[in-house]
């Protein structure tokens, strides 16, 4: 069986930015461009030298402060593997940074780090955003004070640190992206879990997963979740339909996009596709299941 309600009734609105899209459109908003590569790549050398020290010296200060040695559990002295497991993370984000990539594949890098600082890591470890801004901040300083003990061109240093500013800030905020995705996936007393069929179990890596929503708010509600929180599946199960409304105080129409199942993708909501249970806006309830199966299932 598949969707054949009317449409209004299987739409999604209001879904995040895509991260591999966002990324692209921040870093061209900043004015990321060649130039500023060029200047940042007359630092590289000097950075990578001072990698090894700006990866020691950030753990020590992280586990120095109670805040943020309590996040981590070394209250009373670090663990070990954990430090070094956390270290070669650090480092494998500082030698990508330090590469200068802005691949779209590292834009879900990035968007799975703020996932996993909200507490969807393996560890479960929620760090708090203020800390995960001011950390991308610490190695903004530190860049700086690197770049300017070393004995450039002032123009030549002042156009690398805006490079590394710009380059860092876009990073930020694919990060918090992440972040915020991850929590809103665990807002809700409802609780329902979602059963994946076919190929997505592969694209996900799980056949489900336990999600949450408010009273009173339906399926659209947690698709819109499940879809932020799992981007890289939009392009297969939905597609991307503009809606064009003309405002009273404006003159130009205004193009909104909105989300639709593709053909042949069904939704079930205790075994019954939602076409003929409400559509996507009917309320869950505690205990409800909601099952996604590709075309051909």
């Amino acid at each position: 069986m598949s969707f054949s309600a009317p449409v209004s009734t299987l739409e999604l609105h209001g879904l995040e930015p895509d991260p591999t899209e966002e990324w692209t459109r921040l870093l061209k908003f900043v004015g990321f461009s060649h130039q500023d590569r060029a200047a940042m790549l007359q630092t590289v050398e000097l950075m990578l030298r001072h990698a090894p020290e700006l990866v020691v010296q950030t753990y020590d200060y992280l586990r120095s402060v109670p805040e943020t040695a309590a996040i981590l559990g070394w209250e009373e002295g670090s663990d070990e593997a954990h430090l070094a497991e956390r270290r070669r993370f650090f480092t494998m984000w500082i030698a990508r940074t330090v590469g200068m990539d802005t691949s779209q594949e590292f834009a879900n890098y990035l968007f799975r780090a703020g996932k996993f600082h909200a507490g969807h890591g393996p560890r479960k470890i929620h760090t708090p955003p203020i800390y995960v801004t001011g950390s991308i901040g610490l190695v903004q300083a530190s860049i700086c004070s690197c770049i300017s003990d070393a004995p450039l061109p002032l123009d030549t240093a002042t156009a690398a640190m805006a490079g590394w500013s710009k380059y860092l800030n876009a990073q930020l905020h694919i990060m918090l992206l992440g972040y915020q995705a991850a929590r809103d996936f665990d807002r809700g007393p409802v609780e329902v879990q979602v059963s994946f069929f076919g190929r997505l179990r592969a694209q996900i890596g799980t056949p489900t997963v336990t999600m949450h929503v408010d009273h009173t708010l339906g399926a659209d509600d947690l698709l819109r979740k499940l879809f932020n929180y799992y981007p890289h599946i939009r392009s297969d199960v939905l597609e991307r339909v503009w809606h064009s409304q003309e405002p009273a105080d404006s003159r130009w129409l205004e193009l909104t996009p909105t989300y639709q199942p593709r053909l042949g993708w069904r939704v079930l909501r205790n075994g019954r596709d939602v076409s003929y249970n409400g559509g996507f806006s009917a309320p869950l309830c505690t205990g409800d299941k909601i099952s996604i199966f590709p075309p051909g299932r």
